[in-house]
């Protein structure tokens, strides 16, 4: 399975993200509730945010956001920002009960 790339306009942390890089390891567990098209939503809610990172390895930053709605359901999001890069990568993401 290949990640996936999206052109993006937004900022988080102060970064203007030019792209979204999905990897497909969400469709191994929740691909029944999420798909590329509802992470880009959740996605969308970063926009203008400032956000704590959970971890830093390597050169990239490792973030979690819980709770983000969508159409009256949850979703956690994990992604990250490599430093000196210009997108998200986003981890993994599920829908929360």
């Amino acid at each position: 399975m290949k990640r996936r790339e999206y052109a993006a306009r937004l900022t988080v942390n102060g970064l203007r993200i030019e792209k979204v890089v999905i990897d497909p390891h969400y469709e191994l567990k929740h691909n029944e509730s999420v798909s590329d098209s509802v992470i880009l939503k959740l996605v969308e809610q970063l926009d203008g945010g400032d956000f704590e990172a959970e971890d830093i390895d390597d050169g990239f930053e490792y973030f979690v956001a819980d709770r983000l709605e969508l159409s009256g359901k949850f979703y956690k999001l994990i992604w990250l920002l490599e430093k000196g890069e210009l997108y998200i990568g986003i981890v993994n993401a599920y829908r929360r009960k």
